[in-house]
């Protein structure tokens, strides 16, 4: 009982530093790097990898521990299927046992079977708002993955979901006050230059983006730099 204990209360305190690394974490990709390597301590796994989509149904693979991670995502990404785009669209967790012996995907699993992994669990990152990705944990043994791995592995994808969102959330926020930091330092320019207000130096940037076809933000950047509007 007390080596119970000891076991829950240490795997308490692992959890508790990961949340401080996250947190700590400046951007997106050194937010999933960290919780990839901390599942390499966690986790009976030889590899691990996330996944997160983007904007148009696009993948990124912004963290890995092995090259054959990449591999194994690539062909996923190539193909479309395989446990990731399961995970992904149905956003549910996948478990592999055996690539030897899977016949889900038989082409995706002789290639990674060949790459020598044997088992495969892919956990999806979810929030309220949806799916953000998928976390992919590897073995080189088969059968790797037992109960409380599975256990661990959703914990470990909840911290992962609620710190990418963050993080993400955080980046755009940053990027929507460097923009209309630059929106106004290009409206101060036209109002000097053309004595202009604030409402029709305003119009000017909005009207050259929309001609343009360019996002406001970069049409100001330019302004900026040339001190001229874009042509």
């Amino acid at each position: 009982m007390d080596q119970d204990f000891d076991l829950a209360d240490n795997a308490a305190e692992r959890f508790a530093q990961l949340a401080l690394e996250l947190h700590a974490s400046a951007d997106v990709e050194e937010t999933v790097q960290a919780v990839v390597e901390f599942a390499l301590q966690a986790l009976d796994c030889s590899h691990a990898g996330v996944a997160l989509s983007l904007a148009g149904g696009r993948l990124e693979i912004p963290a890995v521990t092995d090259p054959v991670v990449a591999e194994i995502y690539q062909l996923q990404m190539d193909g479309g299927k395989g446990p990731l785009a399961e995970s992904m669209r149905d956003h549910s967790t996948v478990l592999v046992v055996d690539t030897a012996t899977d016949d889900r995907w038989p082409e995706w699993a002789g290639k990674v079977l060949e790459l020598g992994v044997r088992s495969v669990l892919d956990v999806p990152l979810t929030t309220a708002s949806g799916t953000l990705g998928v976390l992919g944990l590897y073995s080189t043994h088969a059968d790797a993955f037992g109960q409380d791995d599975l256990a661990v592995a959703h914990i470990l994808a909840r911290h992962a979901s609620v710190a990418v969102a963050t993080t993400r959330h955080e980046q755009q926020l940053a990027h929507a006050v460097d923009a209309r930091k630059l929106v106004g330092q290009a409206m101060g320019i036209l109002m000097e230059r053309y004595d202009l207000d604030a409402d029709r130096a305003f119009e000017v940037l909005r009207r050259y983006s929309q001609d343009t076809n360019r996002k406001l933000r970069d049409v100001a950047q330019e302004l900026i730099n040339t001190r001229n509007l874009p042509h």
